[in-house]
């Protein structure tokens, strides 16, 4: 009567030979899941990794003696699902190399799939022809992202949504809202009304001010030279009112803080200031520092210089839990619209 050998016992009788003939055990699926980043935000990147219960992927960047930047993968992502972590912030060029450079090493290392996760978009201002010979830089940029090799990209408040347009790869579009919304909802202000300090901003400013039940009004401003605005007048109604400007991202301040005076003239009791992007170009941190507002929240898309973290009108949000479940999700091949129902 036969008998069937088991499991240990063939492993027992196996030979030297046979051993090294069998095929690879299959790998796991976080061994196909990997995060890497530039020196923009290392911070976020890693509150990411952590959410999600990952290590930073190994990268090795550097700059040669003329300024040239070198990037090295330094572990193996051949059939990898790799996300590449880097705001285009100050200096936007710099790190806008770093990223293309990095997503050039990993598309020739093989790499699987690679979504650009950019949490703050540069030149995304500069989106169109509004003078004669100048370039649409924002879809420059769009480009470049392509040809380097992503496959798709993961962006966080675009200045304008229309901005997903230029990009001829998937584009999931995050928005800070939901993370802004629940600290403001969490000071429980009363007689609250929502602020969209141009026209632009409109439709933002009413999705906020529908999640926090609050009424809505806008600030006609009308802009004389680049980086400088001069606020008209206010529409809607702010007396004896919290006013609660938002943005998606403050740059020298200039039009926040005479946004802030305009509401303050017209009888606002006290004025709130929020954005997802803290570019925060001098004089911003001056001119805060010296305005009426109250308090000024923002995330940590961009990281904040040592100024303006001793400033203490300033509360950072960190959107690491956000980002890293978009990025889950995307991984997982599932909605990321979801995130925000």
């Amino acid at each position: 009567m036969s008998t069937v050998a088991t499991a240990t016992e063939k492993k027992a009788h196996m030979s030297a030979d046979e051993k090294i003939e069998r095929k690879p055990q299959r790998a796991r699926v976080d061994d196909k899941f990997k995060i890497f980043c530039g020196t923009a935000n290392e911070a976020l990147t890693d509150e990411v990794c952590h959410f999600l219960g990952l290590t930073r992927g190994q990268a090795h960047l550097t700059r040669f003696a003329d300024g040239e930047c070198y990037v090295q993968i330094q572990e193996n992502v051949r059939g990898a699902d790799v996300f590449v972590m880097q705001p285009t912030c100050r200096p936007v060029d710099e790190h806008l190399m770093e990223l293309l450079l990095m997503i050039d090493a990993l598309k020739r290392a093989s790499a699987r799939r690679i979504t650009a996760v950019i949490p703050y978009y540069g030149y995304a201002r500069q989106d169109r022809k509004d003078k004669p010979r100048v370039p649409i830089s924002s879809k420059l940029v769009a480009d470049l992202l392509t040809t380097a090799g992503a496959d798709r990209a993961l962006i966080v408040d675009l200045h304008a949504p229309q901005l997903q347009g230029f990009f001829n790869i998937p584009v999931d579009h995050l928005f800070g809202s939901p993370v802004l919304v629940s600290y403001f909802k969490g000071l429980n202000l009363p007689d609250l009304t929502v602020v969209s300090p141009d026209a632009g901003g409109v439709e933002r400013a009413r999705f906020f001010a529908k999640k926090m039940d609050a009424a809505l009004a806008i600030v006609d401003k009308r802009r004389v030279e680049m980086n400088v605005a001069e606020v008209m007048h206010v529409i809607g109604e702010v007396r004896d009112r919290n006013c609660l400007i938002i943005d998606d991202l403050i740059d020298t301040a200039g039009t926040l803080v005479k946004t802030a005076s305009a509401l303050i003239e017209n009888g606002a009791k006290a004025v709130y200031a929020c954005c997802s992007h803290p570019v925060f170009s001098p004089p911003a941190i001056e001119n805060i520092s010296k305005s009426a507002i109250t308090q000024v929240v923002v995330t940590n898309t961009i990281p904040l210089t040592e100024e303006a973290k001793r400033e203490p009108k300033i509360k950072v949000l960190t959107i690491a839990g956000l980002i890293g479940r978009a990025i889950q999700s995307i991984h997982e091949e599932t909605s990321v619209s979801k995130l925000f129902l």
